[in-house]
């Protein structure tokens, strides 16, 4: 069987959702055929990376797709990594060294049917080293960060024990593996996000069917440095709730995004969920109107705030429209936005930047060159385009 999140991916590859804004800032990168991008951040230079995926360039039937653009998101250089089969980049970030590390998956290389990808590169774009891990089934490598002792950890899906895991690896600098393990039950359990934590360990968020109310719900794992689980928690309804992105608050608890079936104004909303620094539900919030809607990306903003960006079918001008959030402290909606054309947009991954706005990064079945194309929004405090 396969998991949730492999049959997400594929209907991602198939219908590219992604976004886009009609303001003299709008960006799209990609050729004639589909691109579409997964992550953003800004870099310290002050311009963007963008990771994704690409059937335009590279070497097989779709490559791992980086791309760093200046201040004004006009692209610097582009590069692919990958080879003769099916390869994609999910999660960016700079390293301390001024470079970048990608993580993904790929069908061309590793051990199994695919494996998770590690790519890093100097700051010109230039590969170091790669990596595979896994084993002789399906992985995925679906965020990456650097750790406080220059290494990576890496959070992913793994079919392993039960139908699938969570897959967890940590690395030292140079990719080596130093542990790896998994979580979850007899079911299919996924992890989508990680970070490091205050105290050394990792926060992970994800996807649980073995620990549930309902069909699926949020799975929240902390662990401590050696990736020893501390504890799990699950949160949801009678229906399909899923998790794709977490971070540590300043209060020392947590921030999670996702989607929900079981709570919200429609058939699904996205679903931000506030944490103590034990995993104990503070509050949780639904956002959207009466048709799809769902949560990608989350971060705290420097008011105390959260943004969150996500897709939408209820609002827009279109098939489905890229969803901006901004909040309070206490989940209440400051204000909403939406971009997009006639077809199908959506955003991925939302960032703050260092002017106080937020850059998005998606892709765009509405405009640009191919059938889909890598989309990048700049907005300033208020989610105004900028002119």
């Amino acid at each position: 069987m396969i998991s949730r999140f492999l049959k997400t991916a594929v209907v991602l590859l198939s219908t590219a959702l992604v976004l886009y804004t009609g303001c003299k800032k709008k960006k799209t990168f990609g050729g004639s055929d589909d691109d579409w991008g997964y992550s953003v951040s800004q870099t310290s230079d002050g311009g963007y990376i963008i990771a994704g995926g690409t059937k335009s360039f590279g070497a097989g039937n779709g490559d791992v797709y980086l791309i760093k653009t200046d201040g004004n998101g006009n692209q610097i250089w582009q590069k692919t990594f990958g080879g003769s089969n099916y390869d994609l980049g999910y999660s960016v970030s700079q390293t301390s060294d001024g470079g970048y590390i990608i993580a993904g998956w790929t069908y061309s290389f590793g051990a199994g049917i695919s494996d998770v990808y590690l790519i890093k590169t100097d700051g010109n774009g230039n590969q170091i080293w790669q990596k595979t891990f896994g084993g002789s089934n399906w992985d995925l490598g679906c965020s990456v960060s650097q750790t406080s002792d220059g290494g990576y950890i890496i959070a992913g899906t793994s079919f392993g024990a039960g139908i699938s895991d969570v897959y967890l690896i940590k690395t030292d600098g140079n990719g080596n593996q130093i542990w790896q393990k998994t979580f979850g039950g007899s079911y299919n359990d996924e992890g989508n996000s990680v970070s490091q934590t205050s105290d050394g360990g990792y926060i992970i968020a994800g996807t649980t069917e073995s620990f549930v109310a309902g069909d699926y719900d949020v799975y929240l794992i902390k662990t401590d440095g050696n990736g020893n689980q501390i504890w799990q928690k699950t949160f949801g309804g009678g229906s399909w709730d899923g998790g794709n992105s977490v971070s540590q608050t300043s209060d020392g608890g947590y921030i999670i995004a996702g989607t929900t079936h079981s709570f919200g104004a429609g058939i699904s909303d996205v679903y931000l969920i506030k944490t103590d620094r034990n995993g104990n539900q503070i509050w949780q919030k639904t956002f959207g109107g009466s048709n799809y809607d769902g949560g990608y990306s989350v971060c705290q903003t420097s008011d105390g705030g959260y943004i969150i960006a996500g897709g939408i079918y209820s609002f827009g001008a279109g098939g489905s429209d890229v969803y901006l959030i901004k909040t309070d402290g206490g989940g209440n909606q400051i204000w909403q936005k939406t971009f997009g054309g006639s077809n199908y947009d959506g955003g991925y991954s939302v960032s703050p930047t260092s002017d106080g706005g937020y850059i998005i990064a998606g892709g765009t079945h509405s405009f640009g060159a191919g059938g889909s194309d890598v989309y990048l929004i700049k907005t300033d405090r208020n989610g105004n385009t900028v002119k």
